[in-house]
């Protein structure tokens, strides 16, 4: 088990201060973004004030700013770094969970 040091709430309150950050930098009010994104100002307000957004809206206001490529980095397969790691990469995976 992988330890982590922040928590869900931190990281969603870091991804929220970072959208509101790039919208002030474009110099855009929240009816800007949210008119460019298609997500209600009051969704935009309460994502930057209490960082709740759904997964769609999170990435349509990603799209409008510019930045919805960054998403396509996460979740990929570890960089392979030996022998082991190519195996384990060839081995199929089960198509549901069994535990």
């Amino acid at each position: 088990m992988k330890f982590e040091l922040k928590t869900t709430v931190e990281v969603a309150q870091t991804l929220a201060g970072r959208v509101k950050k790039l919208r002030l930098q474009k110099k855009w009010k929240r009816s800007t973004l949210a008119e460019r994104s298609g997500v209600s100002e009051g969704s935009l307000r309460r994502f930057e004030q209490t960082n709740k957004i759904s997964l769609e809206n999170f990435l349509k206001l990603l799209s409008a700013l510019g930045r919805l490529d960054e998403m396509d980095e996460l979740l990929q397969p570890p960089i392979i770094k030996s022998i082991d790691d190519l195996e384990t990469r060839k081995q199929k995976f089960p198509k549901r969970g069994s535990i």
